[in-house]
This record gives structure tokens, C-alpha cells and sequence, in this order.
């Protein structure tokens, strides 16, 4: 191996934006401890264990092969934490989270049990995408809260967001959640060693990323997640645009005919005029849930049962 092979092997390091890396460094009983206080916005020292409950690929179709890959961890008290790191958007997001959240909490309990055992659940969402378009706050709590007086109703579901893109690349609050998003969103070794100064639990975040940056079982896992992740926003993004060149042209068509059909009753000019508005519209849109549909892992009968039309007429669009 000649030297330059081996820098570029030693600087290696995985991103904790991989949901296998981010899952990795939560098996870490301490880099757990310490970003579970992050969220709860408690003192380290305060929290004596942490249990690591089973968890699997979350699917949110039938068919689908990429799945999301959640931590899920038990504190002392009963109170539940959800954490899933996203480099993707999902259609239906927000829907998503509450239908997990709710999971979460509803599986608490046993026939017969009652409401009082039920402990606090927490959502943490962690994205390398902006989901709130509106503002710059890249980190917020939501609860349930009354509209009217602003006081919280309940603390016992909470949702958590990180929005890795929003984080200024310069940035220096002392907020431990800040600490860990600065940490997640880091993209050299240089960057992690200056994070791992913040706090003794970086500082093991830190040594458990270098050590599973240089086991080659893990590199492969994690190399093969990469390209999953990568291929799949590939395919996405080349369905779409597929969708909008074949709709456009299905549009333009239909947009003739239907122009031409009402030009004999209203004009020629003004009946081309908005039957080519009307069939573009139509035919794009059809196209985009068809074709949306089908990157989701739809089959053709769901398809054509969804956009309410004949199976043929899914294949002909699909050509």
C-alpha cells in the first residue's frame, strides 16, 4: 500500500448523516446517555441508564426496499425516546411522525393496563433536508398545547425537529443540542476532533466514529447504505422528471384535441386556448401521481385504483 492510499484510508470517516453510522454511535451506552440529555434538556450526571429497545426497518409501503432505520431507547422512568436520522424526504411526513409517535405510545400499554402507566414518548427526527420552509429555526419542540392560552396541555408526547441544513456553519451557543447537530453535521476529520472538545460524550462520540470508520466489516455496511440512499434519490429524482416530460407531451395532445373540440362551438382560437390549458394541467397531473406512485413501490392495480383508471391506461402512461 503506498502512502497516499494510506492517508486516504486513516482520514476516512463516516458521516453520522447514515442512519447505519448514527445507529452505530447510539450502541454506546455514553454517546447515548449524552445525546438523550441533549433532548431532554437535562443534565448528563442525572441519567443512569439508558435501554436500547429492539427496533426494525421502518416501511412505509409494501414494496418498499429502503426503509428507514430508527433508534429507540427506554430511560430509567419508563419514558421512551424515537430517534431517526433522514437524508430523503417521505410524502406525508408530518402525517408519518404523529402515526409513529402514536405507535409508540399506544404500545405501552397491555389489555387491561391502565392509562396511568403510560410514560412520556418523545419523536427526534434528525434531517439533512429543510422540512419547515418558512423560518431559519433549526431546532424545535412541538407539543400539544391549548390554541387559545399557549399553556401545554400534556407533556407526555412530544416531536422534536433538527434541521441539519438550516445550522449556520458558523455557530457558537453552548447548547448541548447545537453541540450534537454541529456534530452530526460534520464532514471531516478536523471537524469531529473540534466537536469532541465540547463535552466528554462528543469526545466518545468521536473515538466510536474513528473506530468504526476503521473496521472494514462496518465501512462495507456502511458503503452499501451510502449507495442505497444515493440510488434511491436518484431514481426519485429521474421518475419526476420522466413524469414531467411525458406529461407535458400527453398534455400538449390532449390539449389539441380537447382546443380543437371547443373551438367548434366557441371559436377556434379561444377553444384551442383552453383546451390546451386544460389538457396540460390534467395530463401533467395525472402523470406526476402515476409515476409518483410507482417510485413509492405501488403495484399497477393500486395505481390505477388510486388515480381511478383502467390498469391499461397505467401501463400507456408508464411506456
Amino acid at each position: 500500500m503506498n502512502q497516499t492510499t494510506q492517508k486516504t484510508t486513516s482520514d476516512f470517516m463516516m458521516s453520522p448523516k447514515v442512519d447505519v453510522c448514527f445507529a452505530g454511535l447510539m450502541e454506546n451506552p455514553n454517546v447515548r446517555k449524552g445525546f438523550c440529555a441533549a433532548i431532554l434538556r437535562v443534565p448528563p450526571e442525572t441519567i443512569e441508564t439508558t435501554e436500547l429497545l429492539p427496533v426494525h426497518l421502518q416501511r412505509n409501503y409494501a414494496d418498499d426496499k429502503l426503509g428507514i432505520l430508527d433508534v429507540h431507547v427506554r430511560m430509567m422512568d419508563g419514558a421512551q425516546i424515537n430517534m431517526e436520522m433522514q437524508v430523503k424526504k417521505y410524502e406525508f411526513w408530518d402525517e408519518r411522525t404523529l402515526f409513529y409517535l402514536c405507535k409508540m405510545f399506544s404500545n405501552q400499554l397491555k389489555a387491561g393496563e391502565s392509562y396511568g402507566k403510560l410514560k412520556k414518548c418523545i419523536h427526534v427526527s434528525i434531517l439533512d433536508f429543510i422540512h419547515f420552509t418558512k423560518d431559519k429555526r433549526f431546532y424545535r419542540r412541538i407539543g400539544f398545547c391549548d390554541r387559545k392560552t399557549k399553556k401545554l396541555y400534556s407533556d407526555k408526547l412530544e416531536i422534536q425537529v433538527l434541521e441539519l441544513k438550516k445550522l449556520p456553519k458558523k455557530i457558537k451557543t453552548g447548547e448541548d443540542i447545537v453541540n450534537w447537530m454541529c456534530f452530526f453535521n460534520g464532514k471531516s476529520k478536523e471537524e469531529f476532533q473540534q466537536m469532541a472538545k465540547e463535552s466528554i460524550y462528543l469526545e466518545e462520540a468521536y473515538d466510536m466514529l474513528q473506530k468504526m470508520s476503521a473496521d472494514d466489516i462496518k465501512r462495507l455496511e456502511y458503503e452499501a447504505r451510502e449507495k442505497a440512499l444515493k440510488d434511491y434519490n436518484t431514481f426519485v429524482v429521474e421518475a419526476k422528471q420522466r413524469a414531467e416530460q411525458r406529461a407535458e407531451k400527453r398534455g400538449e395532445k390532449r390539449g389539441e384535441k380537447r382546443g380543437e373540440k371547443r373551438g367548434e362551438k366557441r371559436g377556434e382560437k379561444r377553444g384551442r386556448k383552453i383546451g390546451e390549458k386544460i389538457g396540460e394541467e390534467n395530463g401533467i397531473k395525472l402523470a406526476k401521481m402515476v409515476f409518483k406512485l410507482q417510485a413509492q413501490g405501488e403495484t399497477e392495480q393500486n395505481i390505477a385504483s388510486e388515480c381511478n383508471i383502467t390498469v391499461e391506461k397505467v401501463r400507456k402512461i408508464l411506456e
